[in-house]
């Protein structure tokens, strides 16, 4: 090489030292954190732990997942949203981090809507409306006609105040015009453990929780709140189906990074999770966790999490819920 492309090379190299690192063209540079909204043994770090090696050889470095459970997610996302925008730590998290909880939270230590940003949606899973076996009837309609005529008599447990469990019981309440009591738990196993012993008369559960006690007769299911039948329990009737149109209710959840994060960065992060969740193996694998995968692109996820936000605020509104 000549000594004046010595002298630009060695320039180069000080403009990117000194400029903040490598260009986008070479992310990832080092290993990714992956900061989970929820504890560990849980489906969503089920999927997440899932993904991650298959992830990790697209990428060409490893992915370190930490479980930062909390605060309806906004731990895990509060560390993102205060992160590098260089792509090396990204979030998983649900609607409550990322949305519901304006409506619920007095203050958030993160604007959602400005200090993150979308990558893609990871799997989405619906809730089933369950009922006790000592519970009289079958159907949606008879859970409507009985909550009318006695709703002093009637329960729903959910797995916590502001969970979308929570808002799927309020937007219950709100649509078919009862007023049945609704019941806090911590988490929704316990709520599954009171429904087969007939502690409660109904619950808002999700199949990763349900799924044995539903398969052994336990407990009876009464309708999905899906746009439409649940592949792994094909016969439980979806909320339309069974007398309200329109009821949807989707517990999902996906990838964010810091806001300012370069394109590049977004764009290769977007093209190794999608490139995996549409694999034929892991599609399975994810199935048996009674989710579905929902891969998009950024600007898909960003407008779905918008959609998420304005109908579940919506629900919060028409409850009357005050912010903590």
């Amino acid at each position: 090489m000549t000594r004046t492309a010595i002298r630009v090379a060695v320039a180069a190299c000080l403009c990117l030292v000194l400029g903040g690192g490598l260009p986008a063209s070479a992310y990832p540079d080092r290993p990714i954190r992956l900061i989970v909204s929820f504890p560990p043994g849980g489906s969503s770090d089920a999927i997440a732990r899932m993904l991650q090696p298959r992830v990790e050889r697209l990428l060409g470095q490893p992915i370190v997942i930490e479980n930062k459970p909390g605060a309806g997610g906004m731990i895990a996302i509060d560390v993102v949203a205060k992160a590098a925008p260089d792509g090396h730590t990204i979030g998983l998290s649900g609607i409550g981090a990322l949305g519901t909880n304006l409506g619920l939270q007095g203050k958030m230590p993160y604007d959602p809507q400005k200090d993150v940003v979308p990558v893609t949606g990871l799997t989405a899973s619906p809730f089933i409306l369950a009922a006790s076996p000592a519970f009289p009837g079958r159907s949606l309609r008879d859970v409507i006609a009985l909550a009318k005529s006695s709703s002093d008599k009637l329960a729903i447990g959910h797995g916590g105040s502001g969970t979308l469990m929570h808002l799927t019981a309020e937007m219950l309440n709100q649509m078919a015009g009862t007023k049945v009591a609704l019941v806090p738990y911590r988490g929704i196993a316990p709520v599954v453990t009171d429904l087969v012993g007939s502690h409660v008369a109904l619950g808002i559960i999700d199949p990763p929780s349900g799924m044995s006690a539903i398969e052994a007769g336990k407990i009876k299911t009464v309708a999905i709140t899906s746009a439409k039948r649940f592949a792994r329990l094909p016969e439980i009737p979806t909320f339309a189906e069974s007398g309200l149109p329109g009821f949807e209710s989707i517990g999902w959840f996906g990838i964010m990074v810091t806001a300012g994060t370069p394109a590049d960065a977004i764009a290769k992060l977007n093209s190794a999770f999608v490139t995996v969740l549409k694999d034929p193996e892991v599609i399975e694998r994810i199935g048996v966790l009674g989710a579905e995968p929902i891969p998009m692109t950024p600007t898909e996820y960003a407008a779905y999490i918008r959609s998420e936000i304005d109908k579940w605020q919506q629900v919060v509104r028409a409850a009357g819920i005050n912010p903590n």
